[in-house]
């Protein structure tokens, strides 16, 4: 496979891992970073070993670049994919695809007319954790899926992030920032959702900083800080979702599949690995299963490098725009469906992404 060439647009805290998946994905090569803080980028440039730092325009015109990672905040991100879709180049963003949803179909439609591809955050459903329970689900082990549940809840980013005043504006929050973690898991396990409900709520109108660095700052709350949420799946499953950065604590297990002969343990979805566990109707008690597939530590950029295979051998792609607009338009759904007393019938549809083989090469996808 040659090298695909690949540019950063955003220096910040995200970017460190995607540098290095050009490190440890050897068809990743990322030639040139950008940011609106040139220091940040010459300081990124210099760490990772980037050739070269630049302007996002200068990015842009770089005719060998093919895909654009768009690491920016949520509010640029469907700026920074249009741009990059129309110098010709393909893009992939951390999630989500776009705040609005209007700018979300923009960005698809202009792929579709330059034949170019759109890809998003979060790839961790590509991981060894969540492909094992792809296949255990493909293959039968828990019957036919008929419900679901997904649980985030802890007391918000402000105790960690240094700046997370744009993790409760709007297009943030939790089922923004952290929803579609969770959702892009249950699509992928179990496919499209055809309806949602649910109820929000803001129960802070004010954070403070609490960790160290700017410890007692405090910030305006502008986006809901509870979502409780119901999903039907167009298979007919019933699913419960809750995404709180209003709670203290919780023993909640992060998602669970339960079928019509077994139930199941999903990991962490914003984590690559285990553990996975099964209770089989005939049986007592979960039983640990190991992992039938690689990619467990941290490879975030795992769905550049399936891109970048797409690209090259005319394939579809597993982290794409298509299920990124169906997980955006449910977390609107949520919103809406609270602001109007009703359920919100879900426009959007995708395909489950075809699950990885089993045995593939180190760091490597196509065999």
């Amino acid at each position: 496979m040659r090298k695909v060439k690949v540019g950063i647009i955003g220096c910040g805290n995200i970017s460190s891992i995607y540098f290095e998946a050009g490190k440890k994905f050897e068809v990743l090569d990322i030639v040139a970073c950008a940011d609106l803080d040139m220091e940040r980028a010459r300081a990124s440039a210099e760490e990772f070993n980037v050739p070269k730092a630049c302007t996002v325009e200068e990015l842009l015109a770089d005719p060998e670049i093919e895909i654009v990672i768009n690491l920016t905040i949520p509010s640029a991100h469907a700026e920074i994919h249009l741009k990059a879709l129309e110098a010709g180049k393909h893009t992939y963003g951390e999630k989500p695809l776009a705040i609005e949803l209007e700018d979300a179909k923009k960005i698809l439609s202009l792929a579709e007319e330059k034949g170019l591809l759109v890809g998003s955050a979060p790839d961790t459903f590509l991981g060894g954790g969540i492909q094992t329970c792809r296949k255990l689900i493909d293959d039968g082990w828990i019957g036919e899926p008929i419900a679901a549940t997904a649980f985030m809840m802890y007391h918000g980013p402000e105790s960690f992030h240094p700046n997370p005043d744009f993790l409760y504006q709007k297009g943030a929050g939790p089922m923004f920032d952290m929803g579609p973690y969770y959702l892009t898991a249950l699509v992928n396990l179990m496919g499209s959702i055809r309806r949602v409900t649910g109820s929000a709520k803001m129960s802070f109108k004010e954070r403070s900083i609490t960790n160290e660095l700017n410890y007692g700052r405090t910030f305006p709350v502008e986006t809901p800080t509870h979502i409780a949420g119901i999903m039907d799946f167009e298979n007919g499953a019933v699913g419960t979702i809750i995404t709180s950065f209003d709670v203290w604590g919780s023993r909640t297990p992060h998602i669970e599949i339960h079928g019509t002969t077994g139930s199941m343990i999903v990991p962490d979805p914003n984590t690559f690995d285990g553990p996975v566990y099964i209770k089989q109707h005939h049986q007592t008690d979960f039983t640990e299963i190991p992992l039938t597939h690689g990619f467990t530590e941290n490879s975030r950029g795992l769905g550049v490098l399936d891109m970048a295979y797409a690209i090259q051998n005319g394939r579809a792609h597993r982290a794409n725009g298509q299920m990124a607009y169906h997980v955006l338009e449910l977390m609107h759904g949520f919103h809406i469906a609270s602001e109007e007393g009703k359920h919100y019938e879900v426009k959007s549809s995708c395909d489950q992404p075809a699950p990885f083989p089993m045995n593939l090469p180190k760091n490597g996808l196509d065999v």
